[in-house]
């Protein structure tokens, strides 16, 4: 129930209405000090029961009509669709309203509030459908996919939002960058395919790959279908058949264990890099975690008490990559003498509590990398 200290519900010939005053912030858009807004019944319980309903639709009808003030064409029109609803009807535009059969056009035009011979232009507007749709660019595209993509945001981290807006950005700027910052209504087929040449050209020429040309297709074609599809623009979007057959993946050869041992745990190796950063190294050894999974580590996810010491990846703080992301990887070798260990005996990171230290705990695997406690280890061979 509402705070009825600031507003009255009375009866008005047959019906109840609202009384209540206008608030300051709507002075510019509102002549009436008080308002008188019909609650549709004769019965007093159901008045007070609708009574915030209706004082909320008020404050929207009067915000729609703020926002109808701006210069921003994008905003004109969302206020404009915002107030028609408010009102109890759907925004249509004008050639559209013409349409409808001429009671529904009466009904419109008599919902307009003010004077016959005055009606209140920014709500004629709404009802009558003059305001004229923005005309959106590619650029305007991008900024509005943000918002109207925003739960594919959920859960990722600063680091990984970043790189998840980059390719999108890069996208775009490439596409203005050849044919140029057009409407989205108006690209033709002819405009992708001559962006589809563009990224040919540096296919031929050995700059990048089918891969990367693929990858900026089809980051440009989910902002455009995105924004397309959210605003209900209803566009038929020339982005089929543009991608590049792609050759055979190249597999990466793994690093031998010659090259670990000379390369990255010779003597001064990583002496370049900062304690984090050599750890984070010296932890994807054994290991093979991603690096932002190393970087995402906590004293609760390293866990050294335990018969098997191991890392649990999990979605904290960070958007998992994949379903199967999430796993238990044990620690051995390097990754868990030079790497974690030292790292947690120098607070390297977060913890909700105290590490228990990890008892000595062999394998029937020394003298390798994947000995826990290589390089050197106290006890004999089995």
């Amino acid at each position: 129930m509402g705070d009825f200290s600031a507003m009255s519900i009375a009866k008005r010939g047959r019906l109840y209405h609202l009384r209540r005053r206008v608030p300051r912030r709507y002075r510019s858009i509102e002549p009436r000090e008080t308002v008188w807004i019909s609650l549709h019944t004769d019965s007093e319980t159901i008045a007070r029961s609708k009574a915030d309903r209706a004082w909320s639709q008020m404050i929207e009808a009067w915000e729609a009509r703020l926002a109808g003030n701006s210069t921003d064409a994008e905003a004109r029109y969302e206020a404009a669709r915002d107030l028609a609803r408010a009102r109890g009807f759907r925004y249509l535009d004008a050639d559209n309203v013409a349409k409808l059969p001429v009671e529904d056009v009466v009904e419109r035009v008599e919902a307009i509030p003010g004077p016959a011979n005055q009606p209140d232009p920014v709500e004629a507007a709404a009802l009558l459908g003059t305001v004229p749709e923005p005309r959106i660019t590619v650029t305007k595209a991008l900024q509005l996919y943000w918002t109207l993509a925003r739960e594919k945001t959920f859960g990722k981290s600063e680091d990984q939002l970043r790189r998840w807006e980059a390719p999108r950005k890069k996208a775009v700027k490439n596409f203005v960058a050849v044919v140029g910052d057009k409407e989205i209504a108006n690209i033709t087929r002819d405009d992708m395919l001559d962006f589809r040449q563009h990224w040919l050209d540096r296919i031929e020429a050995g700059e990048v790959t089918a891969n990367s040309a693929n990858k900026d297709l089809i980051h440009l074609g989910d902002v455009l279908k995105t924004v397309n599809t959210m605003k209900r623009l209803g566009l038929v979007l020339p982005l089929g058949e543009l991608s590049f057959k792609e050759g055979e993946k190249l597999t990466r050869p793994p690093f031998s264990e010659e090259w670990i041992r000379t390369r990255l745990l010779a003597s001064g190796a990583l002496d370049g890099l900062n304690g984090q950063a050599s750890a984070l190294l010296l932890g994807m050894i054994n290991t093979g975690y991603r690096p932002s999974e190393g970087a995402a580590l906590t004293v609760d996810t390293i866990r050294l008490d335990c018969d098997v010491p191991h890392i649990s990846i999990e979605a904290e703080g960070r958007q998992l990559k994949s379903h199967y992301a999430r796993r238990v990887i044990p620690l051995t070798g390097v990754s868990l003498n030079r790497s974690l260990k030292k790292s947690l005996s120098r607070n390297a990171f977060p913890s909700s509590g105290p590490v228990r230290p990890m008892g000595h705990v062999c394998r029937r695997v020394h003298g390798s990398l994947l000995c826990p406690c290589f390089p050197s280890c106290p006890q004999q061979p089995w």
